[in-house]
């Protein structure tokens, strides 16, 4: 049977961004900070599940009695990188009720006539709630970016605009979790070419991620740029390599754990007499 091995160290500093880092100075097949391996790594997702929950359903109660404390986890990542994984192996052990999944696909026409972050701002969590955006603002500095969609004093606008915006959201009561799921290009093309041989996987394949793959290069340098501009200590970037999705999984759960931890969460308690209720509820 699996021990539950946990982080040697904790992934909300090791992988965490530092002065000068970038992406080609970390192997997309390492684990940070932990040393197990995978049969261990899934024994730990699993023994979590019930701690992650159970702060999940702390933080959505206290919504629910006046608290303005909320979570919003932001996944950015080339594709086949893991963040559906993501969704449904960690964000799929709280209860749906408290969470709000977005994933923001190419904007519309009606967005399209707004400021960039209009329709981001309609989608940021309620008190109380756990927010996940499946690719997000980020993506109008990336691939506006890599593109020449921008030109460099649009992007510099948009640079301090997010920054700006993620320090209200903090100012709000909101902790701000930014992972970029980190794989290697030749990880993508074994997923690319493993959902082409899987029918029930045609699904998943767009002739899209083809033509992003041609310029990996150009995204990478728009990734570090970003990092460089707006990770903060209110919002800091955590890129988790994620060749190994088994890894990938634990750290994201573990920089969740690590976020809710810190809110120092309580339960509400009751605003009526419990002994008196009970005595009426067992005399019914």
């Amino acid at each position: 049977m699996a021990i539950a091995v946990e982080f040697a160290k904790s992934p909300s500093e090791v992988l965490r961004i530092k002065q000068g880092y970038t992406l080609e100075s970390v192997d997309p097949e390492s684990t940070p900070g932990y040393t197990s391996v995978k049969a261990d790594g899934q024994a730990l997702l699993s023994a979590q599940d019930d701690r992650l929950a159970e702060l999940q359903e702390m933080l959505f109660a206290s919504g629910r009695f006046g608290s303005e404390k909320r979570l919003l986890l932001i996944l950015q990542a080339m594709d086949t990188a893991g963040k559906g994984g993501i969704v449904s192996h960690v964000v799929g052990a709280m209860d749906p009720q408290g969470v709000r999944l977005h994933a923001f696909k190419a904007p519309t026409d009606e967005e399209k006539a707004h400021d960039f972050l209009w329709r981001i701002e309609k989608e940021v969590p309620a008190a109380g709630m756990v927010g996940v955006f499946d690719r997000s603002h980020y993506e109008d500095v990336l691939i506006h970016r890599v593109h020449g969609w921008a030109d460099q004093e649009e992007l510099e606008r948009r640079y301090t605009a997010i920054n700006d915006f993620e320090a209200r959201l903090a100012s709000q009561g909101t902790t701000v979790v930014k992972v970029m799921l980190n794989i290697s290009k030749d990880e993508q093309k074994k997923r690319l070419i493993a959902r082409l041989d899987d029918p029930a996987k045609h699904w998943k394949y767009s002739q899209r991620d083809l033509a992003e793959r041609a310029h990996w290069d150009d995204y990478m340098k728009a990734y570090n740029t970003a990092f460089q501009k707006t990770s903060t200590d209110i919002a800091p970037w955590h890129v988790v390599p994620a060749n190994k999705k088994w890894y990938a999984r634990i750290a994201v759960q573990q920089l969740l754990l690590d976020a809710l931890e810190r809110m120092s969460l309580e339960w509400p308690k009751a605003d009526f007499d419990v002994a008196a209720e009970r005595a009426l509820v067992q005399e019914s």
